[in-house]
């Protein structure tokens, strides 16, 4: 029973926290008259990983490493096929060039990095994670100084400068509100998975990943239903991003990260690397540069048979 009001209370606390990231993001956008999607990609998608990171150190630190490695492989995996699909099935999202000029390739580059760095000794060395943090750093500085709007967002009628200390607040109020949140929903997960006697890594790729996911779900559906479309993908393709370099590269930085289950290298891992890389071609088809709802049902398919097949 607390296991499940942990979960209840843990959603309330993402969703409120969602909304509140979202004011402030827009708000920054507006004072600071840069990209919302350079926004999306760099505010929310830190706050919104700040779930997997906290929970990543932890794992490892405390030697459950499949955890800390699940968590992040899983995300990734959830982010794009749960949460853009659902994202796109409630309202679709018109793309421009430079989206996957920048961004997709990043984030592909990104995650062909890991694989080159875990698949072949099964370690994530700390000059490795080094690597991921650096690449990182450059990444963001491109993106602030060169970056142009990659997503054609609808302008709605209510963006309204707040005051700097209510813009602060709420971006502060927001991120805590989402790591509460998925601390008490992971909890909670994790201890009623533990019940039934889940292994760490199918707890990490499942459980504990779509636990932490939950703030990119709330922040993108609240960003559809607001129409703020260029924060919802920069979210979602900055969460992976951040994901991988910040938060694996961070991990591995304080400590190297073993992998101890092989189904991580033998099956998750390759799962990541194909739903990064379907996001391309559903940008082309079946309408140009356009992501819409038989996108997103194929995406949550994707998913649904990724957890089906890890699972089973």
């Amino acid at each position: 029973m607390q296991n499940i009001l942990f979960i209840i209370l843990g959603l309330g606390l993402l969703i409120a926290g969602g909304n509140w990231l979202l004011k402030s993001a827009v708000a920054l956008s507006l004072r600071l008259s840069i990209p919302k999607i350079v926004v999306g990609m760099t505010v929310v998608s830190f706050a919104t990983s700040a779930p997997e990171l906290i929970v990543s150190i932890k794992s490892a630190l405390d030697g459950f490493p499949d955890l800390a490695l699940g968590n992040v492989v899983g995300s990734n995996i959830a982010n794009l096929g749960l949460v853009l699909g659902v994202t796109v099935i409630l309202g679709s999202i018109d793309v421009n060039r430079s989206f996957f000029k920048t961004d997709w390739p990043v984030m592909m580059l990104a995650s062909i990095l890991f694989f080159v760095f875990i698949y072949f000794d099964g370690v994530l060395q700390r000059y490795e994670g080094l690597i991921m943090v650096v690449i990182l750093f450059l990444f963001l500085v491109y993106l602030l100084r060169f970056q142009k709007p990659a997503v054609v967002d609808e302008l709605p009628e209510d963006d309204i400068p707040l005051p700097l200390y209510k813009t602060v607040f709420l971006l502060g109020i927001g991120g805590v509100a989402l790591w509460a949140g998925s601390e008490l929903l992971i909890n909670g997960a994790v201890g009623l998975a533990s019940i039934y006697g889940v292994s760490e890594r199918i707890i990490g790729v499942t459980v504990v990943s779509v636990g932490t996911s939950i703030p990119e779900l709330a922040a993108s559906i609240i960003a559809v239903i607001k129409k703020e479309k260029a924060i919802s993908v920069g979210n979602l393709i900055g969460s992976n991003i951040f994901n991988v370099l910040a938060v694996l590269g961070i991990t591995s930085m304080i400590t190297p990260v073993k992998v101890m289950d092989q189904g991580l290298l033998q099956n998750d891992i390759f799962w990541m690397l194909g739903i990064s890389f379907l996001v391309l071609p559903l940008v082309f088809f079946p309408k140009g540069l356009r992501l819409g709802w038989r996108d997103g049902l194929i995406l949550v398919a994707v998913y649904a048979a990724f957890v089906y097949f890890t699972i089973g």
